[in-house]
């Protein structure tokens, strides 16, 4: 079976990773990631579950925008250890494929609407410049750049940031295809993911490996990706088979830690709530209740605004709370959730409580073995970040079939034959 190498940028705890090694046939060459916990965290997947005994030097903790150190290696300083390089790693292989998304706070809508300059100066704009230094320097076949819709709307130095990245892309020799906002977005429930969260998945072509790019990009976003889809699942189907984890009557510590709700003795990694005070409790339980009874009297974001204030005694622009809704998807696991649970309520009144962390990776389809081993709120915050794991396998699946020596052979001899029969 042909494996394709691959290398992830911006890689955190491994969403693209996870499905790419799942599809079956790609091997990761190497990693880069700046953040320590997800890197520690990828680390160990890729040691438990896929064998990968030389984790840690497939691994780079590194600041990508130095990337000339990062190619070559550089000596350890206060903040990462040395490292040899991702040359070294790469040397004698040939990269297929260069996967990742650059962070995404920058683009997004509510990152623009909090910073009071529009994100205009933030770094992160830029940094699919360093990106693409990486898709120079080893010149895969192709490129996965994966980031949220409101990269369509952003214009860091007053220019949209599409136009400077396909720019970009094409300059370096790639080409992408030409009505993003038409084909590269995708809509993840489509794909099996129990969450509604729209994504960016931008492929780029290698000109040189692909005689007719925009023909195969055409080919892969109309015919080859859509052929994954399946029926669209539920917060039923991905989470109510989870132990209950009831509120306690009183308030316990266990190894100086307060805990609110009973914990459940069992086997599943990272199935623990939160601490939540009485009054959220009381909270959590009255807006569950109102879904289950079907009385809906916080339905509208007035009631749920002033229900805030009503307990808390604060006011909000903004409504605080959202229960999740057994027969629906959920709504987007975002980077947030290490702050608050509020937006992320059980729907099991009884339970009166915010989602795990558990929780939040199955709705994010990540698997029950895989098991996160930061703190708490650095877990809701890598799993939040990440690129669902089931929409990454069925990217990689997708991806494999053009990647084929026969989809090539076969797209020359039908391309030769158009132009033969349009020259007749």
């Amino acid at each position: 079976m042909t494996q394709y190498n691959t290398i992830d940028i911006f890689a955190g705890c491994g969403g693209l990773t996870e499905g790419f090694k799942k599809a079956g046939v790609y091997n990761l060459v190497g990693a880069v990631e700046w953040e320590k916990a997800p890197t520690l965290n990828l680390i160990n997947r890729l040691r438990t579950k896929w064998n990968y005994l030389d984790a840690e030097e497939r691994v780079l903790r590194f600041d990508l925008q130095r990337t000339e150190e990062l190619f070559r290696g550089w000596s350890g300083d206060s903040e990462y250890f040395a490292h040899d390089g991702l040359d070294k790693l790469a040397f004698g292989k040939e990269v297929d494929v260069i996967i990742g998304g650059p962070p995404c706070q920058a683009y997004s809508l509510a990152g623009r609407i909090r910073d009071k300059n529009g994100m205009k100066d933030d770094y992160r704009n830029y940094l699919f410049e360093s990106y693409l230094k990486v898709v120079k320097k080893y010149k895969p076949k192709a490129f996965i750049f994966e980031n949220v819709p409101g990269i369509f709307s952003a214009k860091p130095g007053g220019i949209p940031v599409t136009d400077l990245i396909r720019k970009e892309i094409e300059d370096a020799g790639y080409t992408i295809v030409e009505d993003l906002r038409k084909h590269a977005l995708i809509d993840v429930t489509e794909y099996g993911i129990p969450q509604k969260r729209n994504r960016v998945i931008i492929l780029a072509l290698s000109k040189e490996y692909y005689i007719n790019p925009n023909d195969v990009l055409l080919d892969f976003y109309d015919r080859i990706l859509p052929s994954h889809k399946e029926p669209k699942k539920t917060v039923s189907d991905a989470i109510r088979d989870l132990p209950k984890l009831i509120p306690a009557e009183e308030d316990y510590k266990i190894d100086g830690k307060k805990y609110s709700h009973i914990k459940n003795n069992n086997s599943i990694p990272n199935h623990l709530p939160r601490y939540h005070s009485k009054r959220d409790i009381e909270i959590f339980r009255e807006l569950a209740l109102d879904i289950e009874n079907k009385t809906y009297k916080y339905v509208s974001a007035e009631s749920l605004k002033n229900l805030y204030t009503l307990k808390t005694g604060k006011f909000s622009n903004v409504h605080k709370y959202y229960v999740l809704k057994w027969d629906s998807q959920s709504n987007t696991i975002p980077a947030h959730l290490y702050k608050d649970g509020l937006r992320h309520i059980h729907p099991d009144s009884s339970q009166a409580r915010s989602i795990t962390v558990r929780e939040a990776a199955r709705l994010q389809t990540f698997d029950d073995d895989y098991e996160f081993i930061s703190t708490p709120s650095e877990n809701y915050k890598m799993i939040g970040n990440a690129v669902p794991p089931k929409l990454a396998e069925k990217l990689a699946a997708a991806l494999s079939e053009i990647l084929s020596p026969e989809y090539k052979v076969e797209s020359k001899l039908s391309n030769n034959l158009f132009s033969f029969i349009e020259s007749s």
